[in-house]
């Protein structure tokens, strides 16, 4: 395993408790991937891509997602994200990242959109289970956890996915790094 998969099991780790728990993408840990990502290129350790293909890669990855953030439709961190992973693994990479993420993120906006009427469907044996689980102090104390780690902050976790789904494409040897 190189340094650069190393990295990007990492980061993707990361990131998906990160951004899951608190809805938020660490400046600081992409800011010591780009530093681990120099420092390979200059010392030229663990087999790094090309420094042609990192600089691609981050360009690609931030112009890619760069007018979804301008629009409204998705946070900085998620752009941000992005390039690093553009920058650390190499453009031909981007592209499989970027589709499992957003098949993953459509399936959770589905789910989040039908979840009211799915509910209401179900056998009243489980609505009754899950109204009984939703009063224990267990779950409330965790609902209560989260509101405060997000503070206030909504939406889908699209940085969760691209943090798994890069874990899922270096797993399967996708990145040739």
């Amino acid at each position: 395993m190189t340094i650069a998969y190393l990295t990007a099991l990492l980061l993707g780790a990361q990131v998906a408790i990160s951004d899951l728990m608190a809805r938020r993408v660490s400046n600081r840990a992409l800011l010591a991937v780009l530093v681990c990502v120099v420092a390979m290129q200059l010392l030229q350790i663990g087999n790094p891509p090309s420094l042609a293909s990192c600089l691609l890669g981050g360009v690609i990855g931030l112009a890619a997602l760069l007018p979804f953030y301008a629009i409204g439709w998705m946070g900085a961190g998620d752009v941000k994200l992005f390039s690093v992973i553009g920058f650390l693994l190499g453009g031909n990479v981007l592209l499989p990242i970027w589709i499992i993420a957003s098949l993953a993120a459509g399936v959770h906006a589905l789910v989040a959109l039908s979840w009211p009427t799915a509910t209401s469907c179900a056998p009243l044996r489980l609505q009754r289970m899950v109204q009984s689980l939703q009063g224990s102090s267990l779950v409330l104390d965790l609902q209560m956890d989260l509101r405060s780690a997000r503070r206030g902050r909504r939406g889908i976790p699209y940085a969760a996915y691209l943090g798994l789904a890069m874990i899922l494409v270096v797993a399967n040897g996708g990145g040739h790094v």
